[in-house]
């Protein structure tokens, strides 16, 4: 139980005691991240129930704000920097890399950041659903899960190396349980559930083109690209 602690410690600022983290209790975090997802969907969810008698737009600022402040801006940061490398990259795999470990942001980072935002804000807005928030963080945190079970880590000493000798037994038990909530969900979950494989698809060919693998910085940027990719599926659906 001990990964549970460790996969909410790493992924939310929600208030957990974690101490003394070693890598086998990081590689049994990665089991449990779809569990964090369903969690921070289901606070979301909360959150816009309370906030259901509130204008639309005013209201989704605010759950968007509350979104962020789960999870500490930790998976915008690696999509501000995935941005930035990718541009700054040119192409060249050694220079992509270099760019990602820079702690600064350049304008690629930034607009990227802006415009990813802008959906999410525009599908608070609009989202029918409550009870669908549930969807774009589950499987989000999912795609990772996938990730480590197909993709190579690239990066040493990365903070996602642990989770290379993460059991496949459990992750492919937890990729079920996401595959099985979504069917429960309907059409809508359906729907969100190929919308996002479809784009962890494209992102891991375009990682898999230029770096040969992922990093932790790409794996930030996919939930960011899968939970705003889903939301306006929802919104489609």
């Amino acid at each position: 139980m001990r990964g549970i602690v460790v996969a909410f410690g790493f992924l939310t600022r929600i208030p957990v005691r974690v101490s003394d983290v070693d890598r086998r209790s990081q590689a049994a975090s990665l089991k449990w991240y779809p569990l964090v997802g369903a969690t921070i969907g289901l606070l979301l969810t909360g959150a816009a129930m309370l906030l259901h008698g509130m204008p639309a737009l005013p209201a989704a600022a605010v759950l968007l704000v509350g979104w962020v402040a789960i999870t500490g801006a930790l998976h915008l940061d690696g999509l501000a920097d995935s941005a930035d490398a990718w541009i700054g990259g040119m192409g060249d795999r050694e220079r992509t890399l270099a760019i990602m470990k820079d702690p600064r942001s350049g304008p690629a980072g930034v607009v990227a950041l802006v415009l990813v935002l802008l959906l999410k804000f525009a599908a608070l807005a609009t989202l029918a659903n409550a009870w669908w928030l549930l969807l774009p963080p589950l499987l989000g945190r999912g795609a990772i899960v996938a990730w480590f079970l197909s993709t190579p880590y690239v990066r040493a000493a990365g903070l996602g190396d642990p989770l290379r000798g993460a059991p496949a037994t459990g992750c492919r038990v937890a990729m079920g349980c996401v595959v099985a909530i979504c069917l429960m969900a309907g059409v809508h979950g359906i729907v969100s559930l190929l919308v996002a494989a479809a784009t962890a698809w494209l992102w891991r060919r375009a990682v898999m083109r230029r770096l040969g693998g992922f990093t932790g910085d790409t794996a930030g940027a996919l939930i960011e690209l899968v939970e705003a990719a889903t939301l306006l599926a929802l919104i489609v659906a």
